[in-house]
C-alpha cells in the first residue's frame, strides 16, 4: 500500500478547483476531506469555520476531545505560515481571505501510527484594502491519536 501525502493532498484541495482536482481524483478516494472558505481579521472566525466545517462533513466527530483538538493544533500549525509566525491579523491591521481544506487520513503503512489531520490554507493576506494583499499558503499536520 502507498503512503498517503496528506498535507500534498490538503494544499491541493485548498488551492484547486474541483475541476482542477479531477485528474487526483483517484488519491483522494483513500482520504475523508472537505474544502471551504473563510475571510476576516479575526483569526477565531477562520478557526471557527474549519472546525464548522471538519464537523459537518463528519470529518472529525464533535464527541471525541482528542480529534477537536488534533484538528486545532494542525489549523493553527497552518495559520503560523499563513501569517508568518504572526497569529493575529486585525490587531495588526491585516486581513485574509482564504480556502481551506481538511484532509483525514492514514500517511503510514504501519497500522499502529494511526489516522492523523491535515490542515491548508491558501489564499490572500495584507492590508484591509482592497487590492493591497498577495498569495500566501499554509500547512498544519497533526496526529489524530
Amino acid at each position: 500500500m502507498p503512503q498517503i501525502k496528506i498535507g500534498k493532498l490538503a494544499m491541493l484541495v485548498a488551492s484547486l478547483t474541483p475541476e482542477e482536482l479531477e485528474p487526483f481524483s483517484a488519491q483522494l478516494k483513500d482520504v475523508e476531506y472537505c474544502q471551504g472558505k473563510a475571510g476576516s481579521m479575526n483569526m477565531e472566525k477562520v478557526i471557527s469555520a474549519v472546525e464548522t466545517a471538519a464537523k459537518r462533513n463528519s470529518i472529525i466527530s464533535d464527541e471525541l476531545y482528542r480529534e477537536t483538538h488534533a484538528l486545532y493544533h494542525a489549523i493553527l500549525e497552518a495559520l503560523e505560515g499563513v501569517m508568518r509566525g504572526q497569529i493575529g491579523a486585525g490587531n495588526m491591521m491585516r486581513t485574509v481571505g482564504l480556502r481551506f481544506a481538511v484532509v483525514r487520513g492514514t500517511p503510514y503503512e504501519h497500522f499502529d501510527e494511526g489516522e492523523w489531520i491535515a490542515v491548508a490554507f491558501y489564499g490572500t493576506i495584507g492590508a484591509p484594502v482592497k487590492g493591497l494583499e498577495h498569495e500566501t499558503f499554509g500547512l498544519g499536520i497533526n496526529h489524530i491519536g
